[in-house]
């Protein structure tokens, strides 16, 4: 995984700061501060994340491709240019039938603390 920011007030194409890598889940910081993170994240097909839960609410955003994101047993089909909110606590997972990438955002705050 690779930690550091993208370049401040300097334009790029979301979609193209992340490659993707055979038999692979990448990950790529965009911004990574105390109170929350972004990150860029590309699937190669046939990957999966096993299942697992977040203290804070994460939002998804798919910029190509599409994956099946299963929230607390439930499964959800998201293509190119849908997003959805993953509320905090959750077991979820996210498997890739064919190579996909997003965007994940996660704002941490007090009220959302899990114990």
């Amino acid at each position: 995984m690779e930690l550091l920011e993208l370049e401040k007030s300097k334009a790029f194409i979301i979609v193209e700061i992340i490659e993707y890598v055979p038999d692979s889940v990448m990950i790529k910081t965009i911004i990574k501060k105390s109170n929350g993170n972004v990150n860029a994240v590309s699937f190669a097909s046939g990957e999966m994340l096993e299942e697992r839960t977040y203290p804070y609410d994460t939002f998804i955003q798919v910029i190509d491709g599409k994956a099946e994101f299963i929230i607390d047993d439930t499964s959800n089909l998201l293509e190119t240019g849908q997003s959805m909110i993953i509320q905090a606590g959750s077991l979820n997972s996210i498997r890739a039938s064919q190579k996909f990438k997003m965007i994940s955002t996660v704002i941490k705050s007090e009220y959302e603390e899990v114990n």
